[in-house]
C-alpha cells in the first residue's frame, strides 16, 4: 500500500508541488497586502495549499493519461509510470477523477 502511494506521488511528481507551494502562498499574502482591509486567516492558507495540490495532482494525472501512447512510443518517456506498468490506467483514471 505505501509503495502504491510512493508510486503515485512519483507520478505526478508531489515534489515539485511542493516548491511551487510557496509562490502561491506568497503571491496569497501580497493580495492581501494590497487590500489591508481583508482579514488574513488560516482557513485561507489551508484552502490554498489543498487546491494547489489536488489540482496539479489531477492536472498531471490527466497528462500522464493523455500522454500514455505517446510516452510509450518515445524511448525517453517509455519508462514513466504507466508505460511501463508500474500504474494501471484505471488507478490512474480514478486518481484523476478524484
Amino acid at each position: 500500500m505505501f509503495r502504491t502511494f510512493a508510486t503515485f506521488l512519483s507520478m505526478i511528481r508531489f515534489s515539485h508541488t511542493l516548491f511551487a507551494l510557496p509562490f502561491a502562498l506568497l503571491a496569497a499574502v501580497m493580495a492581501w497586502r494590497a487590500e489591508p482591509s481583508v482579514a488574513l486567516r488560516w482557513q485561507d492558507f489551508m484552502g490554498i495549499v489543498l487546491a494547489m495540490v489536488t489540482a496539479r495532482s489531477a492536472a498531471m494525472a490527466f497528462n500522464r493519461l493523455a500522454d500514455y501512447r505517446i510516452d510509450a512510443d518515445n524511448p525517453r518517456t517509455a519508462g514513466r509510470h504507466l508505460p511501463q506498468g508500474a500504474l494501471s490506467f484505471r488507478s490512474v483514471a480514478m486518481f484523476a477523477a478524484v
